[in-house]
């Protein structure tokens, strides 16, 4: 790592990167908030096509920032790869300006985002772990505050996109009314960039030590020509249901046939640390699945039976379009986090902190409960529509629920697997959480609905019944959560030899579900 130079300040160094974070998400969710319905809609796919499409993207999305973030450690440096993500997701959404009704034309767009996304995303992370190096105070408060970025970002695309969306389709057509969304979000990635090079001075002590060397362009050119492939595998995984199933159920299998043989042939110390480490693999699977339904089911849930407007006793405070309704996720998390902060400062305090296994167990509670009050809307259905006020605290809980598991089963894996054994766990949960993008998509097609069939009425019950079933999948989890508090316990306690002897990592923060 470079040297620090200290008349740089850690907090204009730490804003720089926040802000093209900000940018980058802006540009993201707001592709990501209309891309399902855009397929339907403009393309004409069917809702189960659409949701595996955007659910294979997805996995790759999570996926390839595990070799993003080794290409900026070791070949060009982290500042360099960070800065050529948001240039290439930039050029991904700048080609869904382009309005064309060729598929694809869509999975190629879809690729330079998925690569964009992982040159970028680990590599803004670590930058700002290398700001806060050595200041475990201070990288806490920095990484709550990097997670607002992301809901900042987030709430003001998902938000504006769907609205420019019907603004510009009402007086200049339909096709630029979706174009011109998703040409806002590239905008938004070029702002952050013109801010970055305006900042980016504040960061020339910060990153790896390939930043400090000259470009190498043997490696430069080796990078692009790899990222230029993976583009074109992308499109070709997107573009084939069958490729995708393969590559996903076949590195799901792979990934449990080597936690088999690590439990098998390791001390027997170590086991216990490792069959820990699986179980919450598999949790975390189970938590992405609930989280790919905003996308996928909630999403068309809106479009068919929800009723878009806010009401309080009578009185009309506004309409949603129905897309918008995904914000809720990121309101609830910038209103709940501060209010959880609070309360395990307040609890740590009373030295009644909760264990991270306890608050795994609340985590997937809160989850089923926001499932559940789907179920409990559609009792008091009008015409096959359930109030907007169901989904307000449907989603409230599903982010209560996010922000006491999301990034603890990471950390988790880091306290108490050996450091030997840290590279694979960290790209095991990379894996893991692609696969589980997957599962969420196909979990969304129990929730078909087919394309003549109009009537709110009829297909009400039909989402229900996948809601009810999330519902009780998260009281299932809850319960696995439970049973696992007596061995997180004892593995806190006693502090094995693997989690004692070989210097185990420290806890891991995800930049993109840093819990406070």
């Amino acid at each position: 790592m470079a040297t620090q130079n200290p008349p740089v300040s850690q907090t204009k160094s730490f804003t720089t990167v926040f802000l093209i974070e900000m940018w980058e998400r802006f540009g993201f969710y707001g592709m990501q908030v209309l891309m399902v319905t855009y397929m339907m809609k403009k393309l004409g796919f069917v809702d189960t096509k659409a949701n595996l499409v955007w659910g294979a993207a997805a996995a790759l999305i999570y996926v390839t920032p595990a070799i993003g973030g080794w290409i900026g450690d070791t070949l060009i440096g982290t500042r360099r790869t960070m800065r050529m993500g948001a240039i290439v997701l930039m050029l991904g959404y700048a080609l869904l300006w382009i309005p064309t009704e060729n598929a694809s034309f869509l999975y190629i767009a879809l690729g330079v985002i998925i690569v964009g996304n992982g040159f970028f995303k680990p590599n803004a992370g670590n930058l700002v772990r290398k700001i806060y190096e050595g200041d475990d105070t201070k990288i806490d408060s920095a990484f709550t505050i990097y997670y607002m970025a992301v809901n900042i970002g987030s709430m003001i695309s998902m938000t504006a996109t769907p609205w420019i969306r019907d603004y510009v389709g009402e007086r200049y057509g339909n096709d630029w009314g979706w174009h011109t969304a998703f040409g806002v979000c590239a905008i938004g990635l070029l702002l952050g960039l013109v801010n970055y090079a305006l900042m980016s001075r504040a960061l020339k002590h910060i990153g790896s030590p390939a930043d400090d060397a000259p470009v190498n362009f043997k490696r430069l050119a080796a990078v692009l020509g790899g990222g230029l492939v993976m583009v074109f595998v992308s499109a070709f995984i997107l573009n084939n249901e069958m490729v995708a199933r393969i590559c996903v159920y076949g590195a799901g299998v792979v990934l449990l046939c080597i936690f088999g043989h690590l439990i098998n042939s390791s001390h027997r110390d170590e086991r216990a640390g490792l069959i820990a480490a699986l179980v919450l693999v598999v949790q975390t699977i189970f938590f992405f699945i609930f989280y790919q339904q905003m996308s996928t089911s909630l999403n068309l849930f809106a479009q068919k039976n929800v009723n878009l407007s806010f009401d309080v006793f009578g009185w009309h405070l506004f309409n949603w379009i129905p897309e918008q309704f995904q914000n809720l996720n990121a309101i609830w998390i910038v209103v709940l986090s501060p209010v959880l902060v609070f309360a395990y400062n307040a609890m740590g305090r009373m030295g009644k902190n909760p264990s991270i296994a306890a608050k795994f167990a609340w985590g997937f509670a809160a989850v089923a409960i926001g499932y559940f009050m789907y179920g409990l809307g559609a009792r008091f259905a009008v015409e096959g529509q359930v109030s907007s006020w169901t989904m307000v605290w449907g989603y409230g809980f599903y982010s209560l629920g996010e922000l006491l598991v999301s990034g603890l089963g990471l950390a988790m894996i880091a306290r108490y697997v050996p450091a030997r054994m840290g590279g694979f766990m960290m790209g095991a949960y990379y894996v893991a959480s692609g696969v589980s993008q997957y599962l969420g998509s196909v979990v969304a097609n129990y929730a078909h609905v087919p394309k003549d069939l109009t009537d709110p009425v009829a297909s009400l019950p039909i989402y229900i019944s996948l809601f009810n079933k999330l519902g009780f999948a998260g009281v299932a989890c809850t319960v696995i959560a439970l049973a696992m508090l007596p061995l997180m316990k004892k593995l806190s306690a006693s502090h094995s030899d693997a989690a004692t002897n070989n210097n185990p990592l420290p806890p891991v923060r995800s930049e993109e579900f840093n819990t406070p």
